[in-house]
């Protein structure tokens, strides 16, 4: 698959969003692995528990790929390769099979620790972003605030000073500094969202060992090339005074070829 860098607008629009519905899918991600894993861990001794884990496990690889695609597409950069064992055989003996593939696992740890990242960047993008747009616009609806005693305002909190135009100058300044930040903050954040990944959702050892496999010949064909042997006798006839010499050159049965008998020469 072929990435392309998006624009640097439609990047941050891209982040941005990533940022905002990672809260409620890391919510339900966290709940449905903490879940099926004490599931299927407590009903274990009864066999039942063995189908919930698998299924957790199954889930955590859905959620794995799409992530995956996500961290990818965001950047235009792909992350590092991942690999999954085939798991062989059909009915309950594949199922308990499936609990072996260390990469499932990864995927599974991923959706729990996962959930306090995405917490962060759920708050720092609403901060960065709706405060950011709040503060800027403070003169608009600033003035319907209340405002005395007991009713304080953030400089007059931190300065004492409870003017209504220093509190606007304040606010606006503090909301163009969240704005002028924001693509780093959102950045960043989605930058540690994909390290992350990075370190559970892939497994470049496990690739390349793989690649590797499946590269290898999977038979050597066997071929044997008859090799000659030859007999040499020779033999003193005392009556006759002469020397026979005979050869004999056979093929190796392996290539199914008769063996040749040599000539006999009588001196």
């Amino acid at each position: 698959m072929s990435y392309s860098t998006p624009p640097a607008a439609g990047r941050f629009r891209r982040e941005l969003s990533y940022l905002l519905r990672g809260l409620p899918v890391g919510i339900v991600a966290f709940t449905v692995a903490v879940t099926g894993f004490a599931l299927g861990l407590g009903t274990l001794v009864i066999v039942g528990g063995i189908p919930v884990l698998a299924g957790t496990l199954r889930a955590a690889r859905g959620v794995a790929r799409v992530e995956r695609r996500e961290l990818e597409a965001l950047p235009g950069r792909p992350l590092p390769p991942h690999h999954y064992r085939t798991t062989g055989g059909t009915g309950f003996g594949r199922v308990v099979r499936s609990l072996a593939e260390p990469q499932s696992w990864r995927d599974l740890a991923h959706m729990v620790l996962a959930l306090p990242l995405r917490v962060a960047g759920f708050c720092l993008a609403v901060v960065w972003t709706v405060g950011g747009v709040g503060g800027v616009l403070f003169v608009a609806w600033g003035w319907a605030l209340p405002r005395g005693e007991g009713h304080q305002g953030l400089l007059e909190l931190m300065t004492g000073n409870d003017s209504y135009a220093g509190e606007a100058v304040f606010m606006t300044a503090v909301g163009a500094l969240l704005l002028a930040t924001s693509v780093p903050v959102v950045r960043g954040m989605v930058a540690l969202n994909r390290s992350l990944a990075g370190v559970l959702l892939t497994n470049r050892t496990a690739a390349h060992r793989a690649a590797v496999a499946a590269a290898a010949p999977t038979g050597t064909a066997t071929a044997s090339a008859g090799t000659a042997g030859t007999t040499a006798t020779t033999g003193a006839d005392p009556s006759a005074g002469t020397t026979a010499t005979t050869a004999t050159a056979g093929a190796d049965a392996t290539t199914g070829t008769t063996g040749t008998t040599g000539t006999a020469a009588t001196v």
